[in-house]
């Protein structure tokens, strides 16, 4: 396979700094509202990249479950590599790969837990699989075999029987508040459109960069 024979041109349409949304969250939003209507498989589905503290890096995609003015939330294993990566750093970023539209979206910002009543409903809005899966699985630690994990599902089921299922306290959401948000939008003859949201003194200032 050679990977210099796969290219393509970028031409489903410009981005102008008038087209924007003052606001880079309503701004985001016009554009998942879209990627919604596209039919895209995962439209929610962000790469999350974090950092250890002795400065390794990893990536990981993740469903995006809540979007506001405060921030980008999505819900984890507390205990898992991302979740223990959030806590040290405090910091991370996300990249919305939305290819057949030849957008992407990074968001970068600080990492903090939302509220523990926030966590509560939405795990208690999770189908129950999901919900048993949570409480199985030692998200990130090692396991012999996959016949391990099943029966460390049946175990839970066992557990439960026909009874509610609380939130694991190991388990909730992350919320990422942005201090930038990049809007990429594919361009005819690799001049892609790149315009920056950054917070300057909790003022939005957009700043259009070359590509």
């Amino acid at each position: 396979m050679d990977y210099n024979d796969y290219r393509r041109e970028y031409v489903l349409g410009g981005l102008r700094q008038e087209m924007l949304a003052a606001s880079p969250i309503e701004q985001f939003d016009r554009w998942q509202q879209q990627a919604i209507a596209a039919g895209l498989k995962d439209p929610t589905a962000a790469a999350l990249a974090t950092t250890t503290p002795d400065g390794e890096l990893w990536q990981r995609i993740v469903l995006i479950k809540g979007v506001s003015d405060a921030g980008f939330v999505f819900y984890t294993n507390y205990n898992s590599n991302k979740g223990k990566a959030l806590t040290a750093s405090g910091y991370a970023s996300l990249l919305f790969p939305w290819n057949e539209l030849d957008r992407q979206v990074t968001v970068s910002g600080s990492v903090s837990r939302v509220d523990e009543s926030v966590s509560d409903a939405y795990f208690a809005s999770r189908p129950r699989d999901s919900q048993l899966g949570a409480w199985a699985s030692a998200q990130s630690t090692a396991i012999d075999s996959r016949d391990a994990l099943e029966a460390a599902y049946d175990a839970v089921v066992e557990r439960f029987g026909d009874g509610e299922i609380p939130r694991p306290p190991h388990w909730g959401g992350f919320c990422v508040a942005p201090k930038q948000i990049e809007f990429w939008q594919g361009g005819a003859r690799r001049l892609h459109d790149r315009l920056r949201y950054r917070l300057d003194n909790g003022n939005w200032q957009v700043t259009r960069l070359q590509p």
